[in-house]
C-alpha cells in the first residue's frame, strides 16, 4: 500500500520518495507570498548518497511517503567484507560497508545495538543510541588543580573519534559522548 501526503503536510523526519529516490525530510517551511500559491520549502537528505537538497512542493501536489523497517540489531565485527551486524531476533547477520556507515564508525564498538532502517529489505541507513561509553586512548595528563570549568584538551578516544573533554579526564577513563554532536557529556558511570 502507498501512501501519500500532501506538498503541505511534509514533516521533518519523514522518508519520502522523490524522482525516484529516497530521502528523509530533514526540515520543512510552509512559505505563502503574498502572489501566487502557497507551497512547503523542504531540504531533503539522500539516503543513499548522503547527498542534500531543497525541494519546494506546491500544497495540491501529492508526495509518495515511505514506511521503513526498522530492526534491532548488533554490531559484532568488521573484516574485509564490511561491517558485520546480526539481527537480535533471528540471528541472521548482514555486513555494510563504510560508505553507508559513514561516521557512524567512530561511535561503534562490538556489541553496540542500533536499529537499521530497510526499505524492501535493502538497508538504507543506521541509528544509533543517544549517547555511546567509549574509553580515552590518548590524552594529555590531568592539570594540578585543573576544574570542570575549563577550556578543555582534546582526547582520541578507542574509535579513533576525538573529543575535547576537562583537564580532569586521563587515560582508561571511560566517557560518554553524545551520537548527534559528537560532544563529551560525562564520565561514564562506573
Amino acid at each position: 500500500m502507498v501512501a501519500y501526503v500532501n506538498g503541505n503536510g511534509v514533516r521533518p523526519g519523514y522518508v519520502i520518495k522523490h524522482n525516484d529516490k529516497i530521502y528523509r525530510v530533514m526540515t520543512s517551511e510552509h512559505r505563502s507570498p503574498g502572489k501566487g500559491r502557497a507551497f512547503c520549502q523542504v531540504k531533503l537528505r539522500n539516503l543513499l548518497d548522503g547527498l542534500q537538497t531543497e525541494v519546494k512542493f506546491r500544497a495540491d501536489e501529492q508526495v509518495e511517503r515511505l514506511s521503513l523497517e526498522q530492526v534491532k540489531m548488533e554490531y559484532l565485527y568488521n573484516d574485509p567484507s564490511g561491517y558485520c551486524f546480526m539481527n537480535c531476533e533471528t540471528y541472521d547477520q548482514i555486513f555494510l560497508d563504510e560508505e553507508m556507515l559513514k561516521e557512524s564508525i567512530k561511535f561503534l564498538l562490538p556489541n553496540t545495538l542500533v536499529q537499521i532502517e530497510f526499505y524492501k529489505e535493502k538497508p538504507l541507513g543506521v541509528s544509533l543510541p543517544e549517547a555511546v561509553e567509549l574509553e580515552v586512548a590518548e590524552t594529555d595528563p590531568p592539570l594540578k588543580g585543573a576544574t570542570a570549568s575549563g577550556s578543555g584538551k582534546p582526547a582520541t578516544l578507542e574509535t579513533g573519534l576525538v573529543v575535547t573533554v576537562p583537564n580532569f579526564i586521563e587515560i582508561g577513563e571511560k566517557i560518554k559522548v553524545s551520537t548527534s554532536s559528537g560532544n563529551y557529556l560525562e564520565r561514564a558511570k562506573k
